[in-house]
């Protein structure tokens, strides 16, 4: 092998080694970017994931919102059309969210904001929440009682089908979906109201504050007749 070829040789393996080198380096330093600073940051969704990839939190706009999602198993929600922040437990199961929204429509306003705290695998037990609908307005802490057992997620496929819909049916009234058991707040008749329920959803005690400042604590049976009410 003459000098020359030797030279070339070598020339060309210390160029292919510096330049694996600066790729390798480059990488590193990409990987290893803790912190980015801009001005302003537009998206359609954020995703934040711990370091195995198990999804903890989503923002996002309306379109680009997530279904409901199991152990990072996705299923369509029924109904959630909404802009918001969702959370999810350490196995990547949504556990509560935010989620808010608003319009003005031929001067009809609908307007709502929702903070929710899930049970394990199943549906939210604390919400605090404000609704606005063609002039009646309401705002309300609410407490639920939930089944030990985990909600069948895989109904949601079958929610647009009559099958689906008569599962749906016959779960909740069989308790299958839990029941409210302390509501707080204002109603939309502008009645300041705390209603006391039992196991099965049902009101039994409820206190009440018309507008105009009468008051009332009413005592109800199971079947939601009024047996006593005391008033000042």
């Amino acid at each position: 092998m003459s000098q020359t070829t030797a030279t070339r040789l070598m020339l060309g393996y210390c160029v292919l080694v510096t330049t694996l080198l600066a790729a390798l380096t480059i990488r590193q330093a990409v990987s290893r970017q803790a912190r980015i600073s801009v001005e302003e940051l537009e998206v359609h969704r954020i995703n934040v994931r711990e370091r195995d990839g198990t999804l903890r939190m989503t923002i996002s706009n309306t379109d680009s919102g997530p279904g409901i999602i199991v152990k990072g198993r996705e299923f369509p929600h029924p109904s959630r059309r909404s802009a918001g922040i969702l959370f999810f437990n350490d196995e990547g199961t949504e556990n509560g969210g935010l989620i808010f929204g608003g319009r003005n429509e031929d001067g009809k306003v609908a307007n709502y904001g929702h903070l929710s705290f899930d049970q394990y695998e199943q549906d939210q037990v604390v919400v605090l929440e404000q609704n606005e609908d063609g002039g009646k307005r309401d705002a309300t802490l609410s407490f639920w009682d939930r089944p030990d057992t985990a909600l069948p997620w895989d109904l949601a496929d079958r929610m647009n089908t009559p099958e689906g819909r008569a599962e749906a049916d016959k779960l909740r009234s069989t308790g299958g979906f839990g029941h409210p058991r302390l509501l707080i707040g204002k109603t939309d008749d502008s009645v300041a109201t705390v209603s006391l329920k039992d196991a099965k959803g049902r009101a039994r005690l409820v206190m009440k504050v018309a507008p105009g400042g009468d008051a009332s604590i009413d005592f109800l049976d199971e079947n939601g007749t009024t047996v006593r009410t005391i008033t000042p």
